[in-house]
């Protein structure tokens, strides 16, 4: 105990001046399975905008040579209320793994540690997060159910031969792989935000990073708060954020969810490389804040609740009439409305029961009568249901497919889940212009100019290098 109370006074000065000066809370340091810097861009593209930035190239970039990819992203999040996972937790029913054929997974949790002070003032409590990564990344990559060519096989991170199906860009399925490797994980005390891609898409993540912004005690504190991740997977940006806002049911009390989101919003700032004049950072892009970037997922505790009587919120509950309720939801207000905390962001229909607050191991709601008579308890501290636990988005090239809840018992939360269809701009290789030049379509342009397939050097009898033709289309 002593230990921890040393910790908290050293760590009070650095707080306050964090507050003071409106710096992020946390460190820039994240957990991944690859390196972030050095090798893994250049491996897969050695003209990619880091790499010349890394040598100090200014190269034109040809206009128009993208192409769009589209794959298939899991988002969820759980606030798992403090408990540790039991080692025999099994996810694979919550990742839809059975079911499903994903690209990336993007997992948010909230009270991975129970929100006591030692664990707010302390120095991170790391563990449990690592054991929530070992769990998904078990769930993740444990064999698949349906048949794999022979002689397709990896080793996981067990040991255990994983099956391996081929894939190709964009297209999942039953040809998509069975290994996942993370991208990044950060935890910032009870907050942990974790993504996941395809082994064979890790080689097209670029620049990841991450913030962490706190907005409990004295408004920095990271009780509460979001932890911030982005990179940019082939040429499209990606941030995703995990957000556990302000609770309570008073009259009031979604203000200050507002200014937390407010907060989250205008702090949350990620280092911008490559800044020297040579590198031409302009033309990287490089986004800095949250809504800089091209696809945006917001996810979490958001804690918003229903305008309601309590005692009327049941019985709309019991009812399951959703219309109702949802036109007394306070977040549906705050994306709706001018000026509202969220406005300009989208959600999906919402046609599953509120996903707060549970009896643990329980489907009773907590505080109601009939759970109440069964425990014995005489003046139960009553939470009228509500939706807490939400996954928002904004930007083009993101389509909804599914948002839905699971079953999970563990907490008093139970976790929510949407999948998207995402568009990622991808430039055009030389398999592509391969691929173009011996398909069918190229009997409408075989007819052109020979001119046009000659060098530029004034050396008009040799043909132009392959590599070449396709930098200057």
């Amino acid at each position: 105990m002593l230990e921890n109370q040393n910790q908290a006074e050293v760590l009070w000065p650095r707080l306050v001046a964090n507050k003071l000066f409106r710096k992020p809370s946390g460190s820039n340091a994240f957990v991944a399975d690859f390196p972030a810097v050095g090798g893994a861009a250049e491996e897969f593209d050695g003209c990619s905008p880091d790499a010349d930035a890394h040598r100090g190239i200014k190269r034109p970039r040809p206009q128009q040579r993208n192409k769009a990819l589209k794959y298939r992203l899991f988002a969820s999040t759980w606030n798992v209320g403090g408990v540790a996972p039991p080692d025999d937790l099994d996810l694979s029913d919550w990742l839809d793994t059975r079911n499903g054929a994903y690209d990336i997974y993007v997992l948010g949790f909230q009270e991975v540690v129970p929100l006591r002070a030692r664990n707010v003032l302390g120095a991170d409590k790391n563990r449990i997060g690592m054991r929530w990564n070992e769990l998904v990344r078990a769930a993740l990559n444990r064999s698949s159910p349906s048949p794999s060519p022979p002689g397709s096989h990896a080793t996981g991170g067990g040991g255990e031969k994983q099956k391996v199906h081929p894939v190709r860009d964009g297209l999942g399925g039953e040809l998509q792989s069975r290994d996942f490797r993370c991208v990044v994980s950060k935890q910032m005390v009870g907050i942990l935000l974790t993504v996941w891609v395809r082994g064979d898409l890790r080689r097209f993540v670029r620049r990841p990073s991450v913030s962490c912004v706190g907005c409990g005690v004295m408004g920095c504190l990271g009780n509460k708060g979001a932890v911030s991740v982005r990179f940019w997977l082939r040429d499209t940006s990606f941030c995703f954020v995990c957000c556990h806002l302000a609770s309570g049911g008073r009259e009031g009390d979604e203000a200050h969810r507002n200014a937390d989101a407010t907060e989250i919003l205008s702090r949350t700032s990620f280092p911008r490389r490559h800044s020297s004049p040579s590198s031409s950072s302009s033309s990287l892009g490089s986004p800095q804040k949250i809504l800089d970037h091209d696809r945006v997922i917001l996810l979490g505790d958001l804690n918003y609740r229903i305008s309601l009587p309590e005692a009327k919120t049941r019985l709309l509950v019991e009812r399951q009439d959703w219309k109702s309720l949802l036109e007394n939801d306070q977040l549906r207000g705050e994306v709706l409305s001018e000026g509202g905390a969220f406005k300009g962001w989208n959600e999906g229909a919402i046609a599953f029961s509120p996903t707060y607050k549970y009896h643990r191991d329980s489907d009773a709601y907590y505080g109601c009568a009939q759970a109440a008579a069964k425990k014995g308890e005489q003046k139960l501290k009553r939470r009228a249901p509500a939706w807490c636990d939400r996954i928002l988005w904004r930007g083009a090239g993101l389509k909804q497919t599914r948002y839905d809840r699971c079953e999970s018992r563990l907490s008093d939360h139970r976790p929510v889940r949407a999948v998207f269809a995402v568009e990622v701009d991808a430039p055009w290789s030389l398999n592509s212009l391969r691929s173009f030049f011996l398909s069918e379509r190229f009997d409408r342009v075989k007819s052109c100019p020979d001119h046009l397939f000659r060098r530029e050097d004034g050396d008009g009898d040799k043909p132009a290098n392959s590599a070449r033709f396709a930098e200057d289309v």
